[in-house]
């Protein structure tokens, strides 16, 4: 058959869409592999599903694929472009829509600015959340890799983020220490790292080493985990602006057990159709 897809992106971060409500099909994580591939299918960062609602309480469920196949929990950058792809293919006429992924509903609002806010939900900061082997809640968690102590953020936001403060941004060893973090002993189910910088209590800069994927020019997750925790730490304020390679997003949150806001654009790249 002949998959109709849409390519586009969120600040860099390149996504292929598929609409499984008007197209009868299951996309598998060895299609999504497929279709990820960069020299032998369409290429991207991550394959993004929308499929009719589980529950007549939602508007669409939403699946999320990595590069690798790997079907995860969460993606900010993947839900602004899925707000506007439901939005432009004509799938709802709400202005805000309320999508299931793996482990918990989100709400997606197309702005009058054209921008797109998600609210992520409430931040998971208990260990269990993340989850981090770690027996006690804290704000920061030591641990060792290659004889060096690093303290980290560890931080749900429907997927897991460990956090790294650093001075420099541009020079921090993001392949080298975040493929060592993202497969540490301390983190059963791997974790997504990031690097941020604090520019001033209103700015980050944040490079991020995805799950799957390595660093990417963009993380949504990975920005609302940065300003969750430079503001749990007393480094920043709410609303907090991340600068990531490809972009800025705008964080909004007003502290612990409050659901978090992100804003940012989502742009279409092109729409075409793939034999599968």
């Amino acid at each position: 058959m002949l998959l109709k897809f849409t390519k586009m992106h969120g600040l860099g971060n390149d996504f292929v869409v598929i609409d499984a409500v008007t197209q009868n099909v299951c996309v598998t994580g060895t299609m999504a592999r497929r279709l990820a591939d960069r020299h032998l299918g369409i290429g991207c960062d991550q394959v993004l599903v929308v499929e009719p609602p589980s529950d007549k309480t939602l508007d669409f469920d939403y699946k999320i694929f990595n590069g690798d196949g790997a079907e995860v929990e969460q993606c900010g950058n993947g839900a602004r472009c899925l707000a506007r792809f439901i939005r432009d293919r004509n799938l709802s006429g709400k202005k805000t829509v309320k999508v299931k992924t793996m482990n918990r509903v989100i709400s997606l609002t197309i702005n009058e600015d054209k921008l797109v806010s998600v609210d992520m939900g409430v931040p998971g900061l208990e260990p269990s959340d993340v989850p981090i082997i770690q027996s006690t809640k804290s704000n920061t968690y030591a641990i060792a890799i290659n004889n060096e102590q690093f303290d980290i953020s560890a931080i749900s936001i429907g997927n897991p983020h460990a956090v790294l403060f650093v001075p420099n941004v541009d020079s921090a060893p993001v392949s080298e220490i975040g493929q060592e973090l993202q497969r540490h002993s301390q983190f059963p189910k791997q974790v997504n790292v990031g690097f941020a910088q604090v520019m001033n209590r209103q700015y980050l800069k944040l490079r991020v080493y995805e799950r799957g994927a390595g660093e990417t020019r963009a993380c949504g997750t990975g920005a609302c985990a940065a300003a969750v925790a430079a503001i749990q730490q007393d480094l920043a304020d709410s609303p907090v602006r991340v600068a990531l390679i490809g972009g800025d997003l705008q964080i909004n949150w007003p502290g612990e057990g409050q659901p978090l806001i992100m804003t940012g654009p989502a742009v279409t790249s092109y729409h075409g159709r793939i034999k599968i």
